[in-house]
């Protein structure tokens, strides 16, 4: 066999992954702050692009941009063919709120007001009865709004909190430094999470000194802070209210007992009847297992839709994109005409076309992205058009397939869109994820069931339970084959514990506790 070495041209085709695809691959699976961050940056990197904000944005967007689409309660509609009844929205108002900000005038802002007085009262020439506004207390007509922000005061931190304390507690200097030193290692629970012997180490302190500034620390306000584990924690609370007798230390020194509701065990343990059993366990509930959390507490992260469905009028539903939710950037053309007519260099000139390409695809990419969202999030209403209907219940089994299938999509699009979005509904916001369930086949035949469904029912059916008649896993695969749903009890016992739903003896023995109270 011989080898040669000859040129040959062949056609084919191939994929080939762009600059621009890959960044339009990109921007689709970012979440609402992860867009944020990079259209910012980009912002900031290219000249060409600015946002787009007030009557610029009414002025200057472009007028196809995806907003708006209409699914059928029959389980037609949303056709997707390019056709869809889009208004303005990625880089503009919706057209409601468009009406309102024109049709409000400045002058219409304080009708009630009388303008001359207004005037008169603002003159600094004439003696006036009429109140200074709210924070001038200086006194001076000099045209600045007061400031609000110089009247606020600042959320004080576990870490100050306890600093205060430590600084009245004890003048020696060695002791402050311990004190702080333990101060800094609690974290925002209110735990200590470091151990007193690295302390000491560290420090060059002896470890009984050490132990005394703790003990110091732990009697600071709130009670129950600087402990190193949740049993010293409540041991600590418990002291400050007088509370820590013999019967309530050995409670506290078997929390697992606690957490596995034996009460039987508990009760010789303690050496006390059922009902003062019950009250110290309810007794131990009202403490704070986390003592620190009520200072400089984070704000809460609200969850913000990237698509709202609402019923319409005419019985279907009416899905549209959170406008407030996208990003406007606009190309500022007129600048790049400008520029480049004083580029003389090269390089100037392959920067400024290299800067118009890259903006271009961007707000190419935003619309695509926002396009693609639409589509997918009316497939999804359509398919489980049931759940928005009646409730969790009717969920129906979805996958990937199902819905790229529908929209002529692949699979990898539709997961890209469902990843970190989510859907506001009636029945509050809920991730795009979240209506992609699993089968349950069902029995003899009948439909299959949607996995979150069977989940929801088994709490319908623990939570509807009599005190005298507690299900266990079996009668609860029972009750659902009686219902037509064929589950395995292995699978019963997989959703009870995702839902934190005890085992029926757990559950037994407290019901037990709770009437014997």
């Amino acid at each position: 066999m011989s080898l040669l070495q000859r040129l040959e041209m062949r056609q084919g085709q191939a994929l080939v992954m762009t600059p621009q695809l890959l960044q339009a691959i990109k921007l689709l699976q970012l979440s609402q702050l992860d867009l944020a961050a990079y259209v910012d940056a980009e912002l900031e990197r290219n000249p060409l692009l600015e946002r787009a904000e007030g009557e610029a944005e009414i002025e200057r967007a472009p007028a196809e941009t995806p907003s708006e689409s209409s699914v059928d309660r029959d389980g037609e509609g949303g056709d997707y063919d390019g056709e869809e009844p889009w208004i303005a929205t990625t880089l503009t108002a919706s057209g409601a709120d468009m009406e309102s900000a024109l049709d409000t005038r400045l002058d219409n802002v304080f009708a009630d007001e009388n303008p001359t007085h207004a005037r008169e009262a603002a003159s600094g020439d004439m003696l006036s009865l009429t109140p200074a506004p709210y924070g001038n207390t200086g006194g001076s007509f000099d045209g600045e709004a007061p400031d609000f922000e110089a009247s606020l005061t600042a959320e004080i931190s576990l870490r100050e909190h306890l600093g205060s304390q430590l600084e009245l507690a004890t003048r020696d200097p060695m002791d402050r430094l311990i004190g702080g030193f333990l101060i800094d290692a609690v974290d925002d629970a209110g735990y200590l999470r470091e151990s007193i012997d690295d302390v000491a180490e560290r420090l060059g302190a002896s470890l009984d000194r050490v132990a005394r500034v703790l003990k110091l620390v732990q009697s600071f306000e709130p009670a129950g802070i600087a402990a190193r584990d949740l049993a010293e924690c409540l041991a600590l609370q418990l002291r400050d209210r007088d509370r820590f007798d013999p019967a309530m230390q050995a409670l506290v020194s078997r929390l697992d007992l606690v957490a596995k509701r034996d009460f039987a065990a508990l009760r010789r343990l303690c050496g006390v009847d059922d009902e003062d059993l019950v009250d110290m366990l309810a007794e131990l509930r009202r403490l704070d297992p986390k003592p620190g959390r009520a200072f400089g507490a984070r704000a809460v992260e609200v969850l913000i839709p990237d698509v709202f469905v609402r019923a319409a009028s005419d019985g279907s539903w009416l899905v549209e994109l959170n406008a407030e939710a996208l990003p406007r950037v606009l190309v500022n053309q007129s600048y790049y005409a400008r520029v480049s007519r004083g580029a003389a260099a090269e390089g100037d000139k392959a920067f400024l076309s290299e800067c118009l390409q890259t903006a271009n695809w961007l707000t190419r990419s935003l619309e695509q992205r926002a396009r693609t969202i639409l589509k997918v999030a009316s497939e999804i209403v359509r398919q489980q058009d049931a759940f928005f209907l009646h409730g969790v219940a009717h969920l129906r089994p979805l996958n990937l397939k199902t819905v790229a299938e529908a929209i002529g999509m692949h699979e990898s699009t539709v997961s890209r869109v469902t990843s970190n979005k989510s859907i506001g509904t009636s029945r509050g916001t809920l991730e795009m994820k979240y209506f992609f369930t699993a089968a349950i086949p069902g029995a003899a035949g009948t439909a299959s069931h949607s996995s979150e469904a069977v989940r929801h029912r088994i709490k319908q059916l623990v939570d509807g339970e009599a005190p005298s008649d507690v299900l266990s896993d079996d009668a609860l695969v029972q009750r659902l084959r009686d219902e037509g749903i064929d589950i395995a009890r292995r699978t019963v016992a997989k959703y009870r514990e995702s839902l934190r739903i005890p085992s029926s003896i757990e559950r037994r023995r407290e019901h037990f506790a709770y009437a014997g109270r």
